[in-house]
């Protein structure tokens, strides 16, 4: 199965096309209903697919927690997806998917592997409401394939936050506010536990903020702002400080969004920030392609707030240059972060 993962170099020439390879899996056909339900998964998050390996039940875990396996000579917790959706499988899930998110590995137990796919952000589209409720907020995104089969990406974050119950609520509390900081923060992103955290982090910041939950929604707004800043007359960085913005996201991905922000003359001195739970190098790489200015992972509160700090303190001195007619470039800060 190892197989399915190769050709990492055709996939890092994706970033800024808005398209992305999946891999395909299924949970299990569901006994009450018969259905058997496809959701996919960002073929760079994935490290590895076997088949079930020996789990070792761990004491005191979360329910949908089977244990954990040694991979390597490093232990990898195993959640099991099947059990987490609440779907009644008639048999077990049978493979292992090894991911890796926010440099944390971990296992998805799911029913079975179908293949890899390279689709288009443009043709996912947010579930409708009753799925988003069915699914406990689960779907980030669905789309139809030529077959006709709906695939959905899980809100795999979702899942690793309230499994590792991560409380942030500590943390935040060490957040300090930014004083005298008016402009505003930016961001986009298509996990809900994603962007509550976010705002928790800018309001522990006391920063404005707006956000959107795609990349093509946030476009729209940012052109929106962008728009109003050049009809007063009003410098847009005077108003708008960063943009933050996550990889995976339906309609358009994060890439394709950094790409048409740093081709607006507008949005010039402008920094945008990655903040993505995708992990390795190559994912910093890609960012860099396309103009991001830092990269953050997802779920660090703290390093957040840290990069905001700079960027935004580094901004003020554009704003200060620029009301004299003088815009200074944003300092390239992806190997710092």
């Amino acid at each position: 199965m190892s197989k399915l993962l190769k050709d990492v170099d055709a996939r890092t020439r994706l970033a800024g096309t808005n398209r992305l390879e999946i891999l395909l899996f299924m949970l299990g056909a569901d006994q009450r209903t018969g259905r058997r339900a496809f959701f996919g998964i960002n073929v760079f998050k994935v490290r590895e697919v076997m088949r079930r390996p020996e789990i070792v039940a761990a004491p005191q875990m979360p329910e949908a927690v089977e244990g954990m396996i040694s991979l390597r000579g490093r232990l990898v917790p195993v959640i099991d997806l099947v059990k987490y959706a609440s779907i009644e499988a008639a048999e077990p899930p049978g493979i292992l998917i090894v991911t890796e998110y926010n440099n944390h590995t971990q296992g998805l137990l799911v029913g079975a592997v179908d293949n890899i796919l390279r689709l288009d952000w443009a043709a996912f589209q947010a579930p409708p409401e009753m799925l988003r409720t069915q699914m406990s907020g689960l779907v980030t995104a669905v789309t139809e394939l030529q077959d006709g089969r709906l695939v959905m990406m899980l809100d795999v974050e979702k899942v690793l936050a309230e499994i590792g119950q991560h409380d942030d609520a500590a943390v935040l509390q060490d957040i300090k506010p930014l004083a005298g900081e008016k402009r505003m923060v930016f961001f986009a992103d298509d996990s809900l536990v994603a962007r509550r955290q976010i705002e928790r982090t800018l309001d522990a910041m006391k920063l404005r903020h707006k956000s959107g939950s795609n990349g093509k929604e946030a476009w729209h707004e940012l052109r929106r702002i962008a728009d109003e800043a050049e009809a007063s007359h009003t410098p847009l960085r005077n108003i708008l400080g960063v943009v933050l913005t996550d990889v995976e996201m339906p309609e358009m991905d994060g890439y394709m969004l950094t790409r048409l922000i740093k081709g607006d003359s507008r949005f010039a001195g402008i920094p945008v920030i990655m903040h993505s739970s995708l992990s390795g190098a190559s994912n910093r790489e890609l960012g860099a392609s396309v103009g991001v200015d830092a990269y953050v992972p997802k779920f660090d509160p703290q390093r957040l707030a840290g990069t905001l700090e700079r960027l935004l303190g580094s901004g003020a001195e554009h704003q200060e240059s620029g009301n004299n007619g003088a815009v200074a470039a944003t300092p390239h800060l992806i190997p710092d972060s």
